[in-house]
């Protein structure tokens, strides 16, 4: 039987690279996607779930607009890395899918009351406000998610939005800190995995060669996005950082990591959003997440080549 899956999304580029992974896994059935603000403002993201979703040809799947601001604090977003639009790169039509009508906050809490215990699990790419304001709103459902998978975070590479914190983190630190100390089983995808998962010249023009309408997508996507990251890090390629979460979904024997204790400091004037992750257990606080360390590069890419060639 399929997982069955709620992405919740800020698309963002490499969103729209893990959605379409998804997408193209019959391992996976998704549920439906729910929108958060973090990449660009609720406006944005929403939009541009539906617009890849029409792009794959899966206008089936219902798309939900959550939180439009962090839980306590004024949102941060990133055009400086994904541009106006958050999906900048190749010029996507105006969706005609509608927007569902029910908060996504809503839709996660119904969802898991719905479905029989442990069978859905929670792929959030964004900020966790969605999902934190789920389990506050519905505290019964934290123990009916089978595991919430992740991006977010980093320990030994620290941080890609201030010194200390990793972006996805740092937007909403209150509903890090609530979704690591709900305890649901988490693995977390952080920048110390995610940064070995970069795209190569190679890779990019294979999918622009794919005969469909995808991989010339993600090939537009990819050289929007590698131009941010050539620059601040002098990289060759760009890091897909989200499609990470759905490729551990689908063959986590491409990861490696281990179950450790981590927290979120809310409250540091320099460390604000850290995630702070006891690598070596030296706290003796007791473990909450699976954190990945590495990944197999050649195996990840091979997987999402693979995948988006089946694509229309």
């Amino acid at each position: 039987m399929p997982q069955k899956i709620i992405i919740d999304t800020d698309p963002g580029q490499d969103d729209a690279v893990a959605i379409l992974l998804a997408l193209a896994s019959p391992e996976l059935e998704i549920l439906g996607l729910t929108a958060v603000a973090g990449n660009v403002p609720l406006a944005l993201t929403e939009v541009n779930a539906r617009k890849i979703l029409e792009l794959a040809g899966r206008t089936d799947i219902p798309v939900f607009a959550g939180c439009d601001a962090p839980l306590q604090r004024k949102l941060v977003t990133a055009e400086h890395v994904h541009g106006k639009t958050g999906l900048d790169g190749i010029d996507l039509p105006a969706p005609s899918m509608p927007l569902q009508s029910q908060h996504a906050v809503d839709f996660i809490i119904d969802t898991l009351r719905r479905e029989p215990d442990g069978t859905v699990t929670l792929v959030p790419i964004g900020p966790l406000t969605n999902i934190a304001a789920a389990f506050a709103k519905a505290p019964d459902i934290a123990a009916r998610v089978a595991r919430i998978v992740l991006m977010g975070g980093a320990y030994f590479e620290v941080g890609n939005i201030t010194p200390a914190a990793e972006f996805n983190i740092y937007v909403d630190p209150e509903a890090a800190a609530a979704v690591f100390a709900s305890g649901t089983p988490i693995t977390v995808l952080p920048l110390d995995a995610t940064h070995q998962a970069l795209t190569s010249r190679d890779w990019v023009e294979g999918m622009r060669a794919l005969p469909s309408r995808c991989g010339p997508a993600v090939a537009s996507w990819t050289d929007f996005f590698e131009r941010f990251d050539r620059e601040k890090y002098g990289s060759l390629g760009a890091p897909l950082h989200d499609p990470c979460t759905i490729a551990w979904l689908i063959r986590p024997d491409l990861f490696e990591g281990r179950e450790i204790n981590a927290e979120i400091e809310t409250q540091g004037e320099f460390t604000l959003g850290m995630t702070v992750a006891d690598w070596w257990r030296v706290s003796g606080r007791p473990a909450n997440a699976l954190f990945i360390r590495n990944l197999n590069r050649d195996g990840l890419f091979d997987l999402l080549s693979e995948r988006i060639a089946t694509l229309p």
